[in-house]
């Protein structure tokens, strides 16, 4: 009797302290995702009008309160606590554990950021990884270290739900080819690759996506010469009202936490359909103009890329070494689209050998090769401010001069623009040749290097790889979603 009462001492004991400290884990976890970020607030939606924290747009700015309290939230150190809570309110504790682990998760990931940038030492892990990863140089980036962070973070946690809703081919498929190929190739990365980010569970997720594809709208939904886009917001108007009665998660954010993607001039236009989706959502553009309603904070530069044919050409995928001769001062070929084009016709069509500007290029002449053979790419804006010449100089690797205004440029939270390409004010036009040539040939070959350590960001791959365009705007949309508390 003896032994037996002294064994179920041992258990009692055993068993009061497993339940104070799963008691104490609990609660632990509550504080820690109470006091995490105190920099990010709820974003209210009560009257659809969103205000949103600037984003991480340059990731070093992402500053804590102190490493102290960084380390806390990270690595859930020890929190000291009055424990003396009822059954009842533990268990609602647990309720409320379950309900907001996708925010806890994501406060998390914002401390890991933190720590990196709040870090004098890079650790030895974080070295490793770097060297594995086989990142380019660091001059390309705003922050190299936190850049890579955050990816990691984004591998390790991020979860991405597609609403099944819709028929083919507006809704699941979009263009393969042609000027708006990164539309329909990111719609069908997210359809039928992604596995690592892609969940079956909504209440996983941290984003939702809706893939219905503009440019397919446009093509089946409008009437040619009608300048009426009304049915195609109408559609996407139609689309948030059955995704809203079916499902909880658009009403649970106003929609915050969706996201649509667009490559066609209209895709703004088109998402004016719902107001809180043009308001709350992340649109994904690459007509991504702030002076027409696009929005840094929130929204996502969607970088157009030119795919004749469905592929990069071949011409650019395997660029001259940097020594070759480069015999043209710069390059442009194109139509008369837009404000800026003409301007640039005007003053340099056929005016002088170094500035090889045309108009439309001759039949027996190859663009491709004109880009390989030129020091920079003339890349001004049409009709919308993105131009898939832009990524097609980048390939080249020939110097984007980017003639445009009100552009946002793709992944300029991340990478340094200036670092592998030249801004011109359009108002400089009558002073380009001079421009270019005051460049001094260390700047430039500076700038080459940057464009063969961006390149691997701005490569569309067949089936999506780490650090690719595709990973990229992915990431793009994590730090939008990173940077919001929601409910």
């Amino acid at each position: 009797m003896e032994e037996e009462s002294s064994e179920m001492e041992i258990d009692s004991h055993i068993f009061a302290f497993s339940a104070l400290a799963s008691l104490l884990t609990v609660i632990s976890l509550v504080v820690v995702f109470m006091v995490s970020d105190p920099n990010y607030s709820v974003t209210g939606f009560a009257d659809s009008k969103s205000e949103f924290s600037l984003p991480t747009a340059e990731l070093q700015r992402i500053i804590p309160s102190t490493p102290d309290h960084i380390k806390a939230i990270y690595d859930g150190s020890t929190v000291h606590l009055h424990t003396n809570r009822s059954r009842n309110s533990t268990g609602a504790v647990i309720r409320k554990l379950k309900r907001l682990s996708r925010e806890e998760e994501l406060a998390r990931a914002r401390a890991s950021i933190r720590m990196t940038v709040l870090a004098r030492n890079v650790s030895a892990e974080t070295a490793r990884f770097e060297k594995e990863s086989d990142l380019p140089a660091a001059q390309v980036y705003r922050n190299r270290r936190t850049f890579f962070r955050s990816y990691t973070e984004m591998e390790r946690r991020f979860r991405v739900y597609v609403y099944m809703e819709g028929d083919i081919p507006i809704v699941h498929r979009g263009p393969c080819k042609d000027i708006y190929a990164i539309e329909g190739r990111f719609i069908s990365e997210m359809e039928h690759g992604f596995r690592r980010f892609r969940t079956s569970d909504p209440r996983r997720a941290h984003v939702f996506f809706m893939p219905f594809s503009a440019t397919w709208m446009v093509r089946s939904l409008y009437t040619p010469l009608s300048y009426n886009h009304s049915p195609l917001r109408q559609f996407v108007s139609d689309y948030v009202r059955v995704i809203s009665t079916k499902y909880p998660f658009w009403n649970r954010t106003q929609g915050a936490d969706h996201f649509m993607l667009a490559c066609h001039d209209w895709g703004p236009s088109a998402s004016r359909g719902s107001s809180l989706l043009y308001n709350n959502s992340i649109r994904v553009l690459c007509n991504a103009n702030s002076s027409e309603g696009f929005k840094p904070q929130k929204d996502v530069s969607l970088p157009e890329i030119a795919l004749y044919g469905g592929n990069i050409s071949p011409k650019l995928l395997h660029p001259p070494p940097p020594n070759a001769s480069r015999p043209h001062l710069s390059f442009f070929a194109g139509g008369l689209h837009g404000p800026i084009r003409p301007l640039l016709l005007q003053q340099w069509k056929g005016r002088d050998p170094d500035m090889q500007v045309y108009e439309y290029l001759p039949k027996d002449r190859d663009y491709y090769t004109y880009m390989l053979n030129s020091k920079y790419c003339l890349c001004p804006s049409g009709y919308e401010v993105a131009s898939p010449r832009i990524v097609e100089a980048i390939y080249a690797e020939c110097v984007p001069v980017i003639l445009s205004e009100h552009y946002v440029l793709p992944f300029s939270d991340v990478l340094q623009w200036e670092a592998f390409s030249i801004q011109v004010e359009t108002s400089e036009i009558p002073r380009l040749k001079e421009i270019l040539m005051a460049v001094p040939e260390e700047k430039y070959r500076r700038l080459q290097e940057g464009l063969r350590a961006v390149r691997k960001h701005f490569m569309l791959n067949q089936h999506a790889k780490r650090f690719d365009v595709l990973h990229m705007i992915l990431h793009s949309i994590w730090l939008r979603r990173i940077n919001r508390r929601l409910p």
